[in-house]
């Protein structure tokens, strides 16, 4: 069912008043056993919305994880029935994220896990020309995304270490530094080629070039996947390189720095982790903990239409028990309007959100949605006016 907070009116999607708080949820399919996780959202030309997750008995090592999507269509109530989107005989299908280009065209971007190893994911995707209609959509292409990061892979990573002042005390005696350890992996072509992950949502600059998020958990680095001709072919930015920044989700400020938000894999403090770049994604400064509080769990950040950036994430120094949506008036730099999402009703975990605003600027969440009796997806529909009613 569907809670409403605190406006009692039918959910109709693209419909509502601008004017009142608005704050709407829904499970997509009823709690369960299975594992669901990892969701993306998107709003299709016709107004519909469509959602995905990757679901089975496991992650990485159970070989019946495939993706799954279900629609809500514009002037609907419920989602539609669960449908398949993609399905690797025999591998883990994970992480996937959805993506409608200028062109309407929908492109879902996902990793197959080899040797039940994250490091060892192949990075693929597949492109439907039309996004409309009911039921799965009709791919016209599939295809994987190869990334050939040079031998600069390297001397970055060394470069950003040092800017960083990691030293080889912070390491146990009867192991090689972390740092000189991971130097010495990315100069091994294999491995910096492959590995690299999907989780949040792409960013389209004004130039039309195409920035795909990406990280290892081989390296503990992220980077971009930029593309400049629609998708059609991909390179490799230079590595985000910290103390374990991965999973990271961009926005663009209005002098065109972009700004990529990192879950922090490391060791304390539990704070997310920001990288730079002035030359849209091609390098990028050392990833530094910013103020944002992060357990060691995915976020993603959005620019709204109103010039205000959106995040979600797990608001904790510890554990996925509490979700919270939080604005931001200065592009990044502070936080000061926020409000919690869940628990909204029962204790339990919430995590890897997915976060649009639609045309009519609604916002749009989908996450991990886990309590006593099971394990599912939600959706939630908000404004701006819910948010700062919280205060």
């Amino acid at each position: 069912m569907f809670r409403f907070v605190p406006v009692m009116l039918a959910f109709v999607v693209g419909q509502a008043s601008a004017a009142d708080p608005l704050f709407r949820s829904e499970n997509i399919f009823s709690p369960g056993d299975r594992h669901a996780h990892s969701s993306s959202i998107v709003e299709c030309p016709d107004g519909s919305l469509l959602a995905c997750w990757f679901y089975g008995s496991g992650e990485r090592t159970a070989e019946d994880v495939v993706i799954q999507g279900a629609r809500l269509k514009k002037g609907a109530t419920t989602w539609s029935p669960v449908f398949l989107m993609a399905d690797t005989p025999e591998f883990p299908d994970c992480n996937p994220v959805l993506f409608v280009d200028s062109a309407d065209r929908l492109w879902m971007y996902w990793v197959c896990v080899l040797a039940e190893r994250w490091e060892c994911s192949q990075l693929k995707y597949r492109r439907a020309d039309s996004t409309n209609g009911s039921g799965a959509p009709k791919w016209n292409w599939q295809d994987v995304i190869q990334l050939k990061p040079g031998p600069a892979f390297a001397d970055t990573m060394k470069e950003r270490f040092q800017t960083l002042g990691v030293t080889d005390g912070m390491w146990a005696e009867y192991a090689k530094p972390y740092s000189r350890m991971l130097v010495e992996s990315a100069n091994d072509p294999f491995k910096r080629q492959t590995g690299w992950m999907t989780r949040t949502h792409p960013l389209v600059l004004p130039s039309g070039r195409i920035l795909l998020p990406l990280y290892s958990d081989g390296f503990n680095t992220s980077l971009m996947g930029i593309s400049d001709d629609q998708g059609q072919t991909w390179r490799a930015s230079s590595p985000i390189v910290g103390l374990a920044p991965i999973q990271p989700t961009v926005s663009r400020r209005r002098d065109g720095t972009l700004v990529a938000f990192c879950r922090d894999s490391g060791g304390p403090p539990a704070r997310a982790l920001v990288s730079e770049s002035i030359d849209d994604g091609e390098t990028w400064t050392a990833a530094v903990d910013c103020n944002i509080v992060n357990p060691g769990s995915s976020l993603e950040v959005t620019g709204l239409t109103d010039g205000r950036w959106l995040l979600i994430s797990n608001d904790t120094e510890r554990g996925r028990n509490r979700l919270t949506v939080k604005l931001s008036n200065d592009e990044g730099n502070t936080w000061t309007t926020k409000r919690q999402v869940e628990p909204s009703e029962e204790p339990g975990q919430f995590d890897y959100p997915s976060v649009i605003q639609s045309r009519d600027g609604l916002i749009h969440l989908t996450y991990s949605y886990t309590i006593k009796s099971g394990r599912c997806i939600k959706h939630c529909v908000l404004n701006t006016e819910w948010i700062e009613a919280g205060k």
